[in-house]
């Protein structure tokens, strides 16, 4: 390495997720399991892996945990 180069920061990259989210998605995933899980407004149960963990992020951005920001389509965007 050369003489005041900075180490590359693959390794030390910060958490993109808190502690807090991380424990909304666990439970979560355990109220799908056991069939307890219900979606929005509907109320049907949630079978989907993927939703469960988009329900969990979802209470976890609501409670004001670190979490990143939904995705946007590119159709929106202008």
């Amino acid at each position: 390495m050369l003489p005041g180069a900075l180490p590359r920061a693959e390794n030390s990259a910060m958490a993109r997720y808190g502690k807090k989210a991380q424990r909304k998605v666990k439970r979560a995933m355990h109220e799908r399991k056991r069939g307890t899980l219900r979606s929005g407004r509907s109320g049907k149960k949630v079978k989907s892996r993927k939703q469960a963990i988009a329900i969990g992020l979802s209470e976890a951005r609501r409670s004001g945990a670190k979490v990143p920001r939904k995705k946007r389509s590119r159709s929106k965007r202008k």
